[in-house]
């Protein structure tokens, strides 16, 4: 039996809503909808005369889009990342649509099928879900304090109008190349949206996740200056090795590298990484054997793990000073001057720690690491790390080029 706390109408509503968007509207009858309320089909025809004034009811009354809308402003907050923010916008509506394919095929392939009054409807309902996207928008561009070329509402109808198209090509057509899948479509749209309508004040850049100069030149180091560097540390000692060693092992940099505390490692023979906490974020880092061609040790025996191995003392600290307290960050940088003493880049200029962190970003982008997953491992936006992807592939370009010159005609 039918709930007695909601009327013929409103049944009839869900049950229209349910069978749209299982099935679409075209092959949906109004004796199917009348069976699934429970009702009367003459109950049916009295409250909405045909299937078209049903589904009038369904667009005005099931507030579906304003639904998707005002989930992003409940959750509408100053974003640490731009590029995350719109990306999470995005997937979320996709999957929505996703959950109805065959409603959005009917409302999309058949609208010309309604009567006048169903498409205003829709268009209504279209207009609705603009509003609290554009209102979202709005708070993103006044708080993150960004540049735009166009105002809130028009950013929102463009947003809002490629992902529908999207999903009216992935719902209609197959075999299409236009995107190798749906995270290659978000990644693009969203940069487009970054780099072309929406970018960021100069000073508020980084905080807002969104690199403002994304041409930065990557100055990454040869894996000869690399493995001599490590070589000149290790001569040191044993911290200096280690030191060393997660500068071009885990790219991580000196500020993160002062607030390591032993408890921070974690290994055995399946892999060994350290916990980086920096504020708002806490990820993890692998430490790799393997730097540029060389093996440095094992996941349980490297020389990170030999330097704590080694420590008799009590502080909680990952790395000391000559007093024994944490090390700070101008210290680790007189050490790698140390150990870069007389050398030069291929550029003519001394090593700069920088570009350990360099290096290693573009080492894991060879190796075949995607642009999301070192953004998850770094801690970066995909925009910061665009630079790296491009440096990547002109290496790649070149080792490409070297090994076809090596092949015999």
């Amino acid at each position: 039996m039918a709930s007695p706390t909601h009327s013929a109408r409103q049944r009839l509503i869900q049950a229209a809503l349910e069978l749209f968007t299982a099935q679409g509207v075209s092959n949906t009858t109004t004796r199917q909808i009348a069976e699934k309320a429970e009702v009367n089909e003459v109950t049916l025809f009295r409250h909405f005369g045909n299937k078209h004034g049903l589904m009038l009811a369904v667009l005005e009354e099931s507030a579906a889009f304003k639904n998707l809308g005002e989930s992003l402003v409940r959750r509408a907050s100053p974003p640490g990342s731009v590029y995350q923010a719109l990306k999470d916008y995005a997937s979320d509506s996709l999957l929505a649509l996703e959950r109805v394919p065959e409603f959005v095929r009917s409302v999309v392939g058949e609208a010309d099928r309604y009567p006048a009054e169903n498409r205003r409807a829709l268009g209504r309902g279209l207009t609705e879900a603009n509003r609290y996207v554009a209102q979202y928008l709005a708070t993103v561009i006044e708080q993150g304090h960004l540049n735009t070329y166009l105002p809130a509402e028009k950013l929102a109808s463009l947003l809002n109008g490629m992902l529908l198209g999207y999903a009216v090509i992935e719902f209609t057509s197959e075999f299409h190349e236009l995107w190798e899948d749906r995270d290659d479509f978000l990644e693009n749209l969203v940069e487009l949206f970054l780099r072309g309508a929406m970018s960021p004040s100069p000073e508020l850049a980084i905080n807002y996740g969104v690199e403002h100069d994304v041409s930065i030149e990557v100055a990454d180091l040869p894996a000869a200056l690399v493995h001599e560097i490590l070589r000149q540390a290790k001569r040191l000692g044993l911290q200096d090795s280690a030191l060393a060693y997660i500068l071009f092992a885990a790219g991580l940099s000196p500020t993160e590298i002062v607030n390591l505390q032993r408890s921070h490692q974690i290994y055995d023979d399946q892999g060994h990484f350290l916990q980086i906490t920096t504020p708002g974020l806490v990820r993890q880092v692998p430490v790799n054997q393997w730097i540029l061609g060389k093996q440095y040790g094992s996941y349980t025996n490297n020389p990170l793990i030999k330097w704590l191995k080694s420590r008799k003392d009590n502080q909680m600290a990952m790395f000391l000073n000559s007093l024994g307290e944490a090390i700070s960050e101008s210290e680790i940088i007189s050490r790698w001057e140390m150990w870069t003493e007389g050398m030069l880049t291929p550029q003519g200029q001394p090593p700069a720690i920088a570009q350990a962190q360099h290096t290693w970003r573009v080492e894991m982008l060879m190796r075949g690491i995607t642009l999301e997953n070192l953004s998850i491992l770094t801690g970066c936006d995909r925009t910061q790390l665009q630079p790296y992807a491009r440096r990547s592939k002109e290496k790649a370009a070149l080792e490409q080029a070297t090994r076809l010159d090596h092949k015999p005609n």
